[in-house]
């Protein structure tokens, strides 16, 4: 049986509580340590599986629920400034630097994480060894009209919460998948008014950085995503370096690549490309 993951929260400057998972290698040095960062309404623990396979592979795992999110503090959904996730990855990547002072670090950012993760390389708030981009938002697929009004409601109703529109059939031909997202007390379907903002914004200059990419980077992502366009990878991916950008896609999958009924490709992906970047211990 695996040991569960170590639980801790990491205070914030305004006193707020970001709940962190760590995952660790059980026998042999570790390889480098992967920050995972998930997507719009779910928390870190939908990811235990993908620390599983990682810890296997001989990578240490650290997972941060967002602002608003899972087991961290603040109003579901919320956000008190539109750059919180990004200021908030910060402080998780100087802890984590602190902890595994020695080892390599990579984003993993699926989603919503995704965005913001490529977010985060493409300003260089701090400096990452290799990124994973899993079916990045880097184009929520909103109408000129929908994004007016996003950016209309932040200015006059930042606090505002509404539905987030999630249609959960589509995140796995598994259905089991969704059954337990629904059944799992802290996911939740809220999206305040700036969170919707930085959705709809940040995937333009995420693409106006693309040509300039200059951290190894692995795209993966779902062909047949009925949640974000997958039209937004692959001008990522045509912009972006071939010699820095991998990318596949994976034509018949659903939102959640990992948690497809066809994972396991996914994952051997992950592994090689993990693998050609970071020496076996």
């Amino acid at each position: 049986m695996r040991s569960l993951p170590a639980r801790h929260a990491l205070r914030t400057p305004d006193g707020e509580t970001l709940a962190l998972q760590d995952w660790s290698v059980e026998s042999g040095a570790a390889r480098a340590v992967v920050v995972v960062v998930h997507g719009l309404g779910e928390h870190a623990g939908r990811y235990a599986h993908v620390a599983d396979r990682l810890n296997d592979w001989g990578f240490e795992v650290r997972a941060v629920d967002h602002y608003g999110h899972g087991a961290s503090s603040g109003a579901r959904g919320g956000l008190p400034t539109v750059d919180r996730l990004l200021d908030d990855l910060a402080l998780v990547i100087d802890d984590t630097r602190q902890t595994h002072p020695a080892l390599p670090l990579v984003l993993l950012g699926h989603s919503l994480g995704g965005l913001v993760a490529a977010s985060f390389v493409a300003r260089g708030v701090r400096p990452v060894d290799a990124l994973v981009l899993s079916s990045p938002a880097l184009d929520p697929g909103l109408s000129a009209f929908q994004k007016f009004l996003v950016a209309t409601l932040s200015r006059i109703a930042p606090t505002l919460r509404v539905g987030n529109g999630l249609d959960l059939q589509y995140l796995s031909h598994d259905p089991a998948v969704a059954k337990a997202y629904r059944a799992d007390s802290l996911c939740h379907d809220r999206i305040g008014a700036r969170l919707a903002r930085f959705l709809a914004d940040e995937g333009a200059s995420v693409q106006a950085a693309a040509a300039r990419w200059a951290v190894p980077t692995l795209l993966i992502y779902a062909g047949d995503d009925r949640l974000v366009d997958p039209a937004g990878s692959r001008a990522f991916a045509q912009a972006a370096p071939p010699s820095m950008v991998s990318t596949t896609c994976y034509a018949g999958h659903y939102h959640e690549i990992f948690n497809e009924r066809e994972a396991d490709p996914v994952f051997e992906r992950l592994r090689r490309w993990l693998d050609e970047r970071f020496a076996l211990p």
